[in-house]
């Protein structure tokens, strides 16, 4: 076998993994943003999501704010490689498809 061929197809495998460990990841991630109420001088905290088509609020304690920032910027940061890794798994979908 070609070794171009078999790089591709190490490749890919890396990508299927490295997939299906950012999906498992995703899924306990929460989804959406956090939205700030201010009533008088008080800020109260709010995770907003879309649910099919409504959108669902749910509030937030001051002291949990912090840790969901960090986990709503892991799970973009996880979305963005997921598209990345399935845009590479296309080509190299295309390429074996060619080649195969």
């Amino acid at each position: 076998m070609n070794l171009i061929i078999s790089t591709v197809m190490q490749e890919k495998q890396r990508i299927s993994f490295m997939i299906e460990k950012y999906e498992k990841t995703m899924n306990g991630l929460p989804r959406g943003s956090i939205s700030e109420r201010h009533v008088g001088d008080k800020t109260y905290y709010y995770l907003k999501y879309r649910n099919g088509k409504k959108v669902i609020s749910k509030y937030i304690s001051p002291d949990k704010v912090e840790k969901l920032r960090e986990d709503i910027e892991k799970r973009k940061h996880t979305e963005a490689m997921l598209s990345s890794l399935r845009k590479e798994k296309a080509l190299a979908d295309k390429f074996l498809g060619g080649v195969l």
